[in-house]
């Protein structure tokens, strides 16, 4: 067993292509173990170099709507008024903890897209 830290592209294909002759190892051998400490390694490199950015609260909101079809007036309670639904999607006010939770529980939109935060500039 030969690990070392994956650095570069190639560094990666080659752990990908072991990876991949050790699939079938047994639980407790040796090339179990190269298998469980390669997969350590490529999903540390993947997480930093192949990492997915948590979307914009409004857009996971959008996008989610867009999803089930739903226009501002099948929201409107969810954020308290139609009004509301308006000035959140235009980005012109803040998501409340109220409609966070609303939206998490009706629409079932992760916490974590819906509390990432928000262009600064774009408010």
């Amino acid at each position: 067993m030969n690990i070392k830290p994956i650095r570069t592209d190639k560094d990666y294909e080659e752990a990908l292509q072991r990876v991949e002759l050790l699939m079938d190892a047994k639980e407790g051998t040796v090339e179990f173990d190269e298998l469980e400490i390669l997969s350590t390694l490529i999903e540390n490199y993947e997480a930093k170099h192949f990492g997915i950015d948590i979307p914009d609260p409004i857009e996971a909101i959008k996008f989610r709507m867009e999803q089930e079809g739903l226009k501002q007036k099948d929201v409107a309670e969810l954020f308290g008024n139609r009004v509301r639904v308006s000035e959140v999607l235009n980005k012109k006010r803040r998501l409340t903890l109220d409609m966070v939770r609303n939206l998490h529980d009706k629409l079932k939109i992760p916490y974590d897209s819906l509390l990432s935060r928000y262009d600064l500039q774009k408010l």
